[in-house]
């Protein structure tokens, strides 16, 4: 299946969304120029099919402070079924709210993976998307991010300053 992707840039920088008519398989996180994202693509033709464009619109939106759904297909083939049901649990955690890599442990019914929880999460390949950056610590830290933590905190803040309760 041919990869496609699309560049654009957001108030935080330029972005880059991989994906196919199955959905999208890569967000890769702001960075300062266009050149830095084209080099992080591989395999991929530049195109601007609705999938794309629609993604590309919902993260500019939400890099505006607004509260986006993301009911963006994903395709997340290639992945284990254990990091696929992490990630599903982390897809529902509500815009502005954190939860605990102990609490998606509870949700997929094995308390004692929050370690496995994290590397699941760590490799995440749609942050935002699947919004990885809402868990945290138990003791309320931060820790590991696909995109470093400084864009979690980055993340958070953002959603935090704009979400309306």
């Amino acid at each position: 299946m041919t990869s496609n992707f699309i560049t654009f840039e957001t108030d935080m920088g330029w972005m880059g969304v991989v994906g196919n008519t199955a959905g999208i398989n890569k967000v890769i996180l702001p960075m300062q120029d266009r050149e830095s994202i084209t080099k992080a693509i591989a395999n991929a033709e530049y195109s601007e099919e609705s999938y794309l464009l629609e993604t590309k619109n919902a993260l500019i939106k939400y890099f505006k402070g607004n509260q986006v759904d993301f009911q963006i297909p994903i395709d997340l083939s290639g992945y284990t079924e254990f990091q696929k049901s992490v990630w599903n649990i982390a897809k529902d955690i509500p815009y502005g709210e954190l939860r605990s890599y102990k609490w998606i442990a509870y949700q997929i019914g094995n308390a004692k993976a929050v370690r496995a929880v994290g590397n699941a999460l760590g490799k995440n390949p749609v942050p935002i998307i699947v919004p990885c950056h809402r868990v945290i610590g138990s003791d309320g830290k931060l820790h590991g991010f696909t995109g470093g933590l400084d864009w979690k905190k980055k993340l958070i803040e953002l959603e935090t300053k704009h979400h309306v309760r």
